[in-house]
Protein backbone atom coordinates (compact mmCIF):
# COMPACT_ATOMS: atom_id res chain seq x y z
CA UNK A 1 0.00 0.00 0.00
CA UNK A 2 1.13 3.82 -0.75
CA UNK A 3 -0.04 7.39 -0.85
CA UNK A 4 -1.32 6.77 -4.58
CA UNK A 5 -3.29 4.02 -3.83
CA UNK A 6 -5.02 5.20 -1.03
CA UNK A 7 -5.77 7.97 -3.94
CA UNK A 8 -3.78 10.62 -3.42
CA UNK A 9 -1.45 11.18 -6.34
CA UNK A 10 1.94 12.75 -5.46
CA UNK A 11 2.94 12.81 -9.23
CA UNK A 12 0.24 14.49 -10.77
CA UNK A 13 0.53 17.54 -7.55
CA UNK A 14 3.79 17.99 -9.15
CA UNK A 15 2.58 18.26 -12.93
CA UNK A 16 -0.39 20.75 -11.69
CA UNK A 17 2.39 23.03 -10.24
CA UNK A 18 4.82 22.89 -13.50
CA UNK A 19 1.23 23.69 -15.76
CA UNK A 20 0.04 26.48 -13.58
CA UNK A 21 3.30 28.30 -13.37
CA UNK A 22 3.55 30.06 -16.79
CA UNK A 23 0.27 31.78 -15.66
CA UNK A 24 1.35 32.65 -12.13
CA UNK A 25 4.43 34.24 -13.86
CA UNK A 26 1.72 36.91 -15.23
CA UNK A 27 0.92 37.98 -11.89
CA UNK A 28 4.71 38.89 -10.82
CA UNK A 29 5.09 42.30 -9.22
CA UNK A 30 8.80 43.34 -8.12
CA UNK A 31 7.97 43.33 -4.69
CA UNK A 32 7.44 39.37 -4.92
CA UNK A 33 10.56 37.83 -3.21
CA UNK A 34 11.55 34.09 -4.43
CA UNK A 35 9.67 31.61 -6.97
CA UNK A 36 6.70 29.90 -6.49
CA UNK A 37 7.23 26.51 -4.83
CA UNK A 38 8.27 27.59 -1.38
CA UNK A 39 6.81 26.97 1.94
CA UNK A 40 5.54 31.09 1.96
CA UNK A 41 4.98 33.68 -0.58
CA UNK A 42 6.82 36.72 0.16
CA UNK A 43 6.20 40.28 -0.56
CA UNK A 44 8.16 43.53 0.42
CA UNK A 45 6.89 46.30 1.79
CA UNK A 46 9.27 48.67 0.37
CA UNK A 47 7.25 50.06 -2.08
CA UNK A 48 4.53 51.60 0.74
CA UNK A 49 7.33 52.57 3.03
CA UNK A 50 6.36 56.44 2.21
CA UNK A 51 2.47 56.48 3.30
CA UNK A 52 1.99 58.38 6.34
CA UNK A 53 0.48 55.41 8.04
CA UNK A 54 0.37 52.53 5.61
CA UNK A 55 -2.79 49.95 6.65
CA UNK A 56 -2.88 46.25 5.62
CA UNK A 57 -6.63 45.85 4.70
CA UNK A 58 -7.73 41.84 3.92
CA UNK A 59 -10.24 40.09 2.12
CA UNK A 60 -10.91 36.00 1.79
CA UNK A 61 -13.90 34.50 -0.05
CA UNK A 62 -14.87 31.87 -2.12
CA UNK A 63 -17.08 30.93 -5.09
CA UNK A 64 -19.65 29.13 -3.86
CA UNK A 65 -22.18 26.85 -5.66
CA UNK A 66 -21.41 28.35 -8.79
CA UNK A 67 -19.01 25.91 -9.11
CA UNK A 68 -21.69 23.81 -9.80
CA UNK A 69 -22.55 25.29 -13.17
CA UNK A 70 -18.10 24.53 -13.86
CA UNK A 71 -18.45 20.84 -13.42
CA UNK A 72 -21.76 20.58 -15.37
CA UNK A 73 -20.43 22.79 -18.25
CA UNK A 74 -16.87 21.65 -17.88
CA UNK A 75 -15.34 25.27 -18.30
CA UNK A 76 -13.01 25.63 -15.40
CA UNK A 77 -10.90 28.95 -16.58
CA UNK A 78 -13.07 31.65 -15.29
CA UNK A 79 -14.18 30.44 -11.80
CA UNK A 80 -10.82 31.63 -10.30
CA UNK A 81 -11.61 35.06 -11.55
CA UNK A 82 -14.57 35.06 -9.49
CA UNK A 83 -12.50 33.99 -6.76
CA UNK A 84 -10.59 36.98 -7.21
CA UNK A 85 -12.79 39.34 -7.46
CA UNK A 86 -14.99 38.91 -4.41
CA UNK A 87 -11.67 39.12 -2.27
CA UNK A 88 -10.06 42.74 -3.84
CA UNK A 89 -13.21 43.80 -4.79
CA UNK A 90 -13.80 44.29 -0.82
CA UNK A 91 -10.24 45.47 -0.39
CA UNK A 92 -10.50 47.78 -3.04
CA UNK A 93 -14.00 48.80 -1.59
CA UNK A 94 -12.28 50.26 1.62
CA UNK A 95 -9.87 52.02 -0.57
CA UNK A 96 -7.27 49.53 -0.64
CA UNK A 97 -4.27 48.36 -3.50
CA UNK A 98 -4.59 44.67 -3.49
CA UNK A 99 -1.32 43.56 -3.08
CA UNK A 100 -1.01 39.34 -3.58
CA UNK A 101 -3.41 36.79 -3.91
CA UNK A 102 -3.41 32.81 -2.50
CA UNK A 103 -5.63 30.19 -3.56
CA UNK A 104 -6.69 27.11 -2.22
CA UNK A 105 -8.50 24.61 -4.19
CA UNK A 106 -9.47 21.30 -2.70
CA UNK A 107 -10.34 18.31 -5.07
CA UNK A 108 -11.03 14.29 -5.03
CA UNK A 109 -8.72 13.87 -7.70
CA UNK A 110 -6.33 16.04 -8.80
CA UNK A 111 -6.48 16.28 -12.63
CA UNK A 112 -3.11 18.53 -13.56
CA UNK A 113 -4.72 19.93 -16.62
CA UNK A 114 -7.58 20.97 -14.83
CA UNK A 115 -6.41 22.38 -11.86
CA UNK A 116 -3.86 24.31 -14.37
CA UNK A 117 -7.26 25.76 -16.19
CA UNK A 118 -8.53 26.73 -12.92
CA UNK A 119 -4.96 28.27 -11.99
CA UNK A 120 -5.04 29.75 -15.09
CA UNK A 121 -8.55 32.16 -13.96
CA UNK A 122 -7.08 33.10 -10.79
CA UNK A 123 -4.07 34.39 -12.15
CA UNK A 124 -6.48 36.53 -15.02
CA UNK A 125 -8.74 37.93 -12.28
CA UNK A 126 -4.69 38.91 -10.04
CA UNK A 127 -3.57 40.32 -13.62
CA UNK A 128 -7.15 42.09 -13.26
CA UNK A 129 -6.46 43.62 -9.79
CA UNK A 130 -2.36 44.12 -10.17
CA UNK A 131 -2.04 41.87 -7.39
CA UNK A 132 0.65 38.82 -7.60
CA UNK A 133 -0.46 35.13 -7.15
CA UNK A 134 2.38 34.33 -4.48
CA UNK A 135 1.09 31.11 -3.74
CA UNK A 136 -1.41 28.53 -2.65
CA UNK A 137 -2.14 24.63 -1.84
CA UNK A 138 -4.27 22.06 -4.10
CA UNK A 139 -5.54 19.62 -1.65
CA UNK A 140 -6.36 16.43 -3.04
CA UNK A 141 -8.74 14.63 -0.65
CA UNK A 142 -10.11 11.15 -1.78
CA UNK A 143 -13.36 9.86 -0.51
CA UNK A 144 -14.07 13.95 0.88
CA UNK A 145 -14.69 15.17 -2.73
CA UNK A 146 -16.49 13.12 -5.53
CA UNK A 147 -13.25 12.47 -8.14
CA UNK A 148 -14.60 15.43 -10.72
CA UNK A 149 -15.48 18.27 -8.26
CA UNK A 150 -13.42 21.02 -6.48
CA UNK A 151 -13.71 23.09 -4.17
CA UNK A 152 -11.97 27.24 -4.76
CA UNK A 153 -11.22 29.75 -2.24
CA UNK A 154 -9.04 32.85 -1.51
CA UNK A 155 -6.99 35.11 0.25
CA UNK A 156 -6.05 38.62 -0.41
CA UNK A 157 -4.08 41.45 1.27
CA UNK A 158 -3.95 45.04 0.19
CA UNK A 159 -2.64 48.39 1.56
CA UNK A 160 -3.78 51.66 2.17
CA UNK A 161 -2.52 54.62 3.79
CA UNK A 162 -4.81 55.33 7.21
CA UNK A 163 -5.98 58.66 6.13
CA UNK A 164 -7.66 57.29 2.44
CA UNK A 165 -9.14 54.50 4.28
CA UNK A 166 -13.05 54.46 2.86
CA UNK A 167 -15.49 54.22 5.95
CA UNK A 168 -18.42 56.13 5.89
CA UNK A 169 -17.37 58.95 7.98
CA UNK A 170 -17.26 61.63 5.49
CA UNK A 171 -21.05 60.67 4.60
CA UNK A 172 -23.59 63.39 4.38
CA UNK A 173 -27.21 64.26 2.84
CA UNK A 174 -26.84 65.55 -0.45
CA UNK A 175 -24.12 62.70 -1.83
CA UNK A 176 -24.63 61.42 -4.68
CA UNK A 177 -24.60 57.52 -5.21
CA UNK A 178 -23.00 55.99 -8.88
CA UNK A 179 -23.05 52.87 -9.58
CA UNK A 180 -21.10 50.90 -11.43
CA UNK A 181 -22.12 47.86 -13.97
CA UNK A 182 -21.85 44.28 -13.31
CA UNK A 183 -21.36 41.24 -15.56
CA UNK A 184 -24.80 39.20 -14.65
CA UNK A 185 -25.46 37.57 -11.27
CA UNK A 186 -21.66 37.18 -10.14
CA UNK A 187 -20.77 34.73 -7.46
CA UNK A 188 -24.01 34.72 -5.27
CA UNK A 189 -27.56 33.37 -5.28
CA UNK A 190 -26.47 30.17 -7.06
CA UNK A 191 -28.39 28.34 -4.45
CA UNK A 192 -31.87 29.95 -5.64
CA UNK A 193 -30.38 29.77 -9.09
CA UNK A 194 -30.17 26.05 -9.33
CA UNK A 195 -33.33 25.73 -7.70
CA UNK A 196 -35.14 28.02 -10.11
CA UNK A 197 -33.24 26.31 -13.48
CA UNK A 198 -32.94 22.70 -14.09
CA UNK A 199 -28.86 22.62 -14.21
CA UNK A 200 -28.45 20.22 -16.95
CA UNK A 201 -25.73 20.49 -19.69
CA UNK A 202 -29.07 20.35 -21.97
CA UNK A 203 -30.81 23.17 -20.24
CA UNK A 204 -27.75 25.43 -19.54
CA UNK A 205 -26.85 24.93 -23.60
CA UNK A 206 -30.24 26.39 -24.80
CA UNK A 207 -29.85 29.32 -26.34
CA UNK A 208 -32.10 32.51 -24.88
CA UNK A 209 -33.07 35.40 -27.40
CA UNK A 210 -33.54 37.89 -24.17
CA UNK A 211 -29.83 36.84 -22.98
CA UNK A 212 -28.00 37.03 -26.04
CA UNK A 213 -26.01 33.98 -25.36
CA UNK A 214 -27.17 30.58 -23.57
CA UNK A 215 -28.04 30.13 -19.92
CA UNK A 216 -25.12 28.90 -19.13
CA UNK A 217 -23.21 31.57 -20.86
CA UNK A 218 -24.55 33.94 -19.15
CA UNK A 219 -25.01 32.92 -15.71
CA UNK A 220 -21.08 31.74 -15.53
CA UNK A 221 -20.26 35.13 -16.38
CA UNK A 222 -16.93 35.70 -14.62
CA UNK A 223 -17.50 38.49 -11.51
CA UNK A 224 -16.19 42.20 -12.33
CA UNK A 225 -13.41 43.36 -10.77
CA UNK A 226 -13.80 46.90 -9.33
CA UNK A 227 -9.65 47.85 -8.85
CA UNK A 228 -8.63 49.82 -11.54
CA UNK A 229 -12.09 52.00 -11.91
CA UNK A 230 -11.78 52.77 -7.97
CA UNK A 231 -8.31 53.74 -8.16
CA UNK A 232 -8.90 56.20 -11.53
CA UNK A 233 -11.76 57.79 -9.43
CA UNK A 234 -8.88 58.34 -6.56
CA UNK A 235 -6.51 59.76 -9.02
CA UNK A 236 -9.06 61.51 -10.51
CA UNK A 237 -8.76 63.46 -7.20
CA UNK A 238 -12.50 62.14 -5.40
CA UNK A 239 -12.79 61.67 -2.56
CA UNK A 240 -15.21 58.28 -2.16
CA UNK A 241 -17.20 58.97 1.14
CA UNK A 242 -18.42 55.57 1.02
CA UNK A 243 -18.49 52.16 -0.95
CA UNK A 244 -20.16 48.90 -1.04
CA UNK A 245 -19.79 45.99 -3.07
CA UNK A 246 -22.75 44.04 -3.69
CA UNK A 247 -22.60 40.50 -3.06
CA UNK A 248 -24.93 38.28 -1.15
CA UNK A 249 -27.46 39.87 0.44
CA UNK A 250 -28.13 42.46 -2.46
CA UNK A 251 -28.93 45.96 -2.18
CA UNK A 252 -30.27 45.32 1.51
CA UNK A 253 -27.73 43.73 3.43
CA UNK A 254 -24.86 45.64 1.49
CA UNK A 255 -25.72 49.24 1.21
CA UNK A 256 -26.53 49.84 4.52
CA UNK A 257 -23.03 48.55 5.68
CA UNK A 258 -21.66 51.54 4.42
CA UNK A 259 -23.64 54.01 5.82
CA UNK A 260 -23.46 55.86 9.10
CA UNK A 261 -25.88 56.85 11.54
CA UNK A 262 -28.73 59.03 10.69
CA UNK A 263 -27.75 58.41 6.74
CA UNK A 264 -30.17 56.93 4.49
CA UNK A 265 -29.19 55.49 1.05
CA UNK A 266 -32.21 56.02 -1.65
CA UNK A 267 -31.58 54.20 -5.04
CA UNK A 268 -33.97 54.89 -7.97
CA UNK A 269 -34.38 51.35 -9.33
CA UNK A 270 -35.45 52.76 -12.85
CA UNK A 271 -32.33 54.78 -13.25
CA UNK A 272 -29.67 51.74 -14.56
CA UNK A 273 -30.72 48.92 -16.92
CA UNK A 274 -31.51 45.87 -14.80
CA UNK A 275 -30.05 42.84 -16.51
CA UNK A 276 -31.98 40.30 -18.76
CA UNK A 277 -30.79 37.31 -16.58
CA UNK A 278 -31.91 38.74 -13.57
CA UNK A 279 -35.59 39.69 -15.64
CA UNK A 280 -35.38 35.92 -16.45
CA UNK A 281 -35.05 34.55 -12.92
CA UNK A 282 -37.60 36.79 -11.21
CA UNK A 283 -40.11 35.24 -13.82
CA UNK A 284 -39.11 32.08 -14.41
CA UNK A 285 -38.18 31.37 -10.45
CA UNK A 286 -41.85 33.09 -9.79
CA UNK A 287 -39.65 35.39 -7.35
CA UNK A 288 -41.00 38.67 -5.99
CA UNK A 289 -39.18 41.56 -6.70
CA UNK A 290 -38.02 42.50 -3.02
CA UNK A 291 -36.37 39.21 -2.21
CA UNK A 292 -34.30 39.90 -6.00
CA UNK A 293 -32.87 43.04 -4.15
CA UNK A 294 -32.19 40.67 -1.09
CA UNK A 295 -30.68 38.63 -3.15
CA UNK A 296 -28.29 39.82 -6.51
CA UNK A 297 -26.55 42.73 -7.80
CA UNK A 298 -29.14 43.17 -10.08
CA UNK A 299 -26.86 44.90 -12.98
CA UNK A 300 -25.11 46.99 -10.37
CA UNK A 301 -21.65 45.09 -8.69
CA UNK A 302 -20.53 48.43 -7.03
CA UNK A 303 -22.13 51.32 -5.27
CA UNK A 304 -20.30 54.52 -4.27
CA UNK A 305 -21.05 57.89 -2.38
CA UNK A 306 -19.62 61.33 -3.75
CA UNK A 307 -19.93 64.83 -2.95
CA UNK A 308 -21.99 66.03 -5.85
CA UNK A 309 -19.32 68.61 -7.28
CA UNK A 310 -17.33 65.21 -8.16
CA UNK A 311 -20.52 63.14 -9.92
CA UNK A 312 -19.22 64.39 -13.41
CA UNK A 313 -15.60 63.46 -12.58
CA UNK A 314 -16.49 59.99 -10.90
CA UNK A 315 -18.74 59.20 -14.35
CA UNK A 316 -15.42 59.95 -16.94
CA UNK A 317 -12.55 58.20 -14.37
CA UNK A 318 -14.89 54.73 -14.48
CA UNK A 319 -15.78 55.22 -17.82
CA UNK A 320 -11.84 55.47 -18.52
CA UNK A 321 -11.37 52.44 -16.86
CA UNK A 322 -13.23 50.55 -18.84
CA UNK A 323 -16.84 50.01 -16.72
CA UNK A 324 -19.95 51.44 -17.19
CA UNK A 325 -21.48 53.89 -14.60
CA UNK A 326 -25.11 54.95 -13.93
CA UNK A 327 -26.20 57.67 -11.03
CA UNK A 328 -28.44 55.83 -8.99
CA UNK A 329 -29.97 57.75 -6.26
CA UNK A 330 -28.71 60.12 -3.31
CA UNK A 331 -28.24 59.79 0.53
CA UNK A 332 -30.91 61.51 2.81
CA UNK A 333 -30.93 62.23 6.74
CA UNK A 334 -32.90 59.86 8.17
CA UNK A 335 -32.83 56.43 9.46
CA UNK A 336 -30.18 54.04 8.44
CA UNK A 337 -30.78 51.73 5.69
CA UNK A 338 -31.89 51.77 1.85
CA UNK A 339 -35.52 52.62 0.47
CA UNK A 340 -35.60 51.41 -3.28
CA UNK A 341 -38.07 53.42 -5.24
Amino acid sequence: MDYKNAGVDIEAGYKSVELMKQHIAKTMRPEVLGGIGGFSGAFSMNSFKNMEEPTLVSGTDGVGTKLKLAFIMDKHDTVGIDCVAMCVNDIACAGGEPLFFLDYIACGKNYPEKIAEIVKGVAEGCSQSSAALIGGETAEMPGFYPVDEYDLAGFAVGVVDKKDLITGENLKPGDVLVGMASSGVHSNGFSLVRKVFEMTKESLDTYYEELGTTLGEALIAPTKIYVKALKSIKDAGVKIHACSHITGGGFYENVPRMLKEGTRAVIEKDSYPVLPIFKLLAKTGDIEEKMMYNTYNMGLGMVLAVDPADVDKTMEAIKAAGETPYVVGRIEAGEKGVTLC
